[in-house]
Order: structure tokens, then sequence, then C-alpha cells
């Protein structure tokens, strides 16, 4: 999976969009909700450094692949949403077979 450029954004965002839900719906109602903002520092920076990792691989596979700067800018763009890189990675899934498959 990740010795593919796109193989490599997906599982990043995978691993992204569970920071982010982790950081939604456990580390802000602990830090709300029981007076535990430890669990917010915790999970926000490791969410924060798979966001820039993200960004990272997604702007490194647009140049290996060729994708066009709206591909990259769509997939940034829903990673921006709890549910986003979840629903992206089935076209990503895709898109890599056929890439492989092509090679």
């Amino acid at each position: 999976m990740i010795s593919h450029p796109i193989g490599l954004v997906r599982l990043v965002g995978i691993l992204e969009g569970i920071s982010f839900l982790l950081l939604f719906f456990v580390a802000m109602p602990l830090k709300y909700m029981a007076d535990q903002p430890l669990a917010v520092r915790i999970v926000g920076m490791a969410h924060g450094v798979l966001f820039i990792a993200y960004a990272i691989v997604v702007l490194r596979a647009k140049f290996s692949v060729g994708w066009k700067w709206k591909r990259a800018a769509g997939l940034m763009f829903a990673a921006l949403f709890p549910f986003g890189p979840f629903i992206v990675d089935g076209g990503l899934k895709k898109e890599q077979l056929e890439s492989e498959s092509a090679n």
C-alpha cells in the first residue's frame, strides 16, 4: 500500500481522519465535560502533525502521479471535515489500483 504514492496518501489520510475523530469525539468532550485538557493537547498535537504529513504526501503524489492542482486541493479540502478522508479513500483506492495495473 505505501510503496505507491497514492497508497501513502491513503494511509496518512486514514490516520489523519482517525486523529480528527478522536479529537472531536474523545479529546474535546474530555476537555469540556470532564475538565481534562491534556487529551486535547496530546491528540491535537498528533492531529496537527498528521495533517501536515497529509499535505506533504498529497503534494508528493501530485507531482509523482501527475494530478492537477484541483485534485490535490480537493483532497486537502476533504481533510478539513471529520469524515472527509474516509469518503475520498474509495476513489483513491480505485485510482491506485488502476495506476498499479497500468504499470
